[in-house]
């Protein structure tokens, strides 16, 4: 069976949604797109859907009577995914706090603004282990992001990765630079309900605030939704993504 995903935010096809919408065209899966400025309309939520994904979309467009027939559609076995940014969780008008689907996140959102920026390598690596991350060298050669929005995970759930700055120290003595790790931060939780599987993402999957994990991968990647601009990004990147989204809709 063909996976059937409706993916809203990030601005639009020809923006930063050119990303994500590249690679699910990529993986030869169907999607219906919802760009940030529009509201969701009931005939796109009525659909029969293996996974609903919200990314930088803010929860004023997504009417309270829809998130209800999508919470009973999670509890049925939909998947739901938010991916993070500036309209993600409660950043700068995503205000995803106390609405219906924000709840059934694996996360606890905040009350204010959630979000971080990192103008020092802060790398993305694992805490826990599931089929997401297969098969990609994290250990090795874990990517870089610059900017998430902060959240704490659930009880009962699980945090797959962390984000850990760093800051370097300078010596001038002897020409070197030495690093310290700040505070490690949740960066994917995952957990359920119902049903239905959540996944809670705190970085973005398109520049700015994903960094360096765009890139990351030996080998490059192209691809172009239809209505969408072309993407090259790494392929352990686009690696990361297929198993994500495959693990939370159940289509793995």
């Amino acid at each position: 069976m063909t996976p059937s995903i409706l993916y809203c935010g990030d601005t639009s096809l020809d923006q930063a949604a050119s990303y994500l919408a590249g690679m699910i065209s990529h993986f030869g899966w169907q999607f219906d797109y919802v760009p940030s400025h529009k509201p969701v309309t009931r005939d796109l939520i009525e659909q029969s859907r293996s996974l609903l994904i919200l990314s930088d979309y803010p929860s004023q467009q997504f009417d309270a009577s829809l998130q209800a027939i999508v919470a009973e559609q999670v509890q049925q076995g939909m998947g739901l995914m938010m991916i993070g940014g500036w309209e993600s969780y409660h950043g700068l008008g995503g205000d995803w706090d106390m609405t219906v689907l924000g709840q059934l996140l694996p996360v606890e959102i905040s009350g204010s603004d959630d979000r971080t920026n990192f103008d020092q390598p802060a790398l993305l690596h694992p805490t826990g282990w599931n089929s997401t991350l297969w098969d990609l060298p994290w250990f090795q050669r874990p990517p870089t992001v610059g900017g998430m929005n902060r959240f704490q995970a659930k009880s009962g759930t699980q945090t797959l990765l962390s984000v850990t700055p760093f800051v370097p120290h300078y010596e001038s003595s002897s020409s070197s630079i030495h690093w310290s790790a700040g505070d490690s931060l949740p960066a994917l939780v995952t957990g359920s309900s119902g049903a239905g599987r959540t996944a809670a993402f705190a970085s973005d999957v398109a520049p700015h605030w994903v960094g360096g994990f765009v890139d990351w991968g030996p080998s490059r990647v192209t691809a172009q939704a239809t209505g969408a601009g072309a993407i090259e990004v790494g392929s352990d990147y686009v690696q990361f993504w297929k198993h994500l989204l495959a693990w939370t809709g159940r289509f793995e």
